[in-house]
């Protein structure tokens, strides 16, 4: 089937969460690690494309959607911007699990009670992204040509420089945003932080 690329449309947003879960274990499928199913999908992905979808964008195979690439132009105003609009209610329906609860479940409701922490080391890169595709849709140059899309549209909206972060259990992922012009700009315990300049 023919793989496209275009904008993200609301009613793919169920299938954003299910693309989020089924690549949420450093690039392989998440879905028995976690108990509640919608959890990465309300940190990684929702968000995003429910408060900024100018730059999310889906890949479909045969029309249904089975990758996408998603961010900010701006990551500290965006923080802000789910602060007011998108963790309250999150934080009402999951309340902060107690300090012994070491699973997967309680690292990603803690994440959502802290909200989206910019550091200081990317003030330099205001916008930030996240791409994730299905097995099926790897190997094809559609991750190149999704990138692609996504700096351009930053471009035109005179973002100068957008940065992500990667697990360093992801060499596949490390290696593809290596060959597709981002460098090193920070070294975490379990991640790399990769920016590019674009203006």
């Amino acid at each position: 089937m023919e793989l496209k690329i275009r904008n993200f449309h609301p009613s793919d947003l169920c299938m954003l969460y299910a693309i989020c879960l089924q690549t949420g274990n450093s690039g392989s499928d998440a879905s028995d690690m976690y108990q509640d199913k919608y959890l990465l999908g309300h940190y990684y992905a929702g968000p995003y494309a429910v408060l900024e979808p100018e730059l999310c964008f889906v890949l479909t195979c045969g029309g249904k959607p089975c990758g996408y690439i998603l961010g900010t132009k701006h990551s500290a105003a965006f923080a802000d911007y789910c602060e007011d609009t998108w963790f309250p209610v999150l934080r009402e329906q999951y309340p902060m699990p107690e300090a012994e609860d070491d699973t997967p479940d309680a690292s990603i409701i803690r994440r959502l009670h802290a909200g989206h922490q910019v550091s200081a080391a990317f003030s330099a890169y205001p916008a930030h992204l996240h791409i994730d595709l299905l097995p099926a849709a790897q190997g094809q140059g559609m991750g190149r040509a999704l990138m692609q899309t996504f700096l351009a549209k930053l471009r035109d909206l005179e973002v100068p420089a957008v940065h992500l972060q990667v697990g360093k259990k992801n060499p596949g992922a490390i290696q593809f945003y290596q060959r597709t012009g981002f460098h090193l700009i920070e070294e975490q315990e379990k991640a790399l932080a990769f920016g590019m300049k674009l203006q």
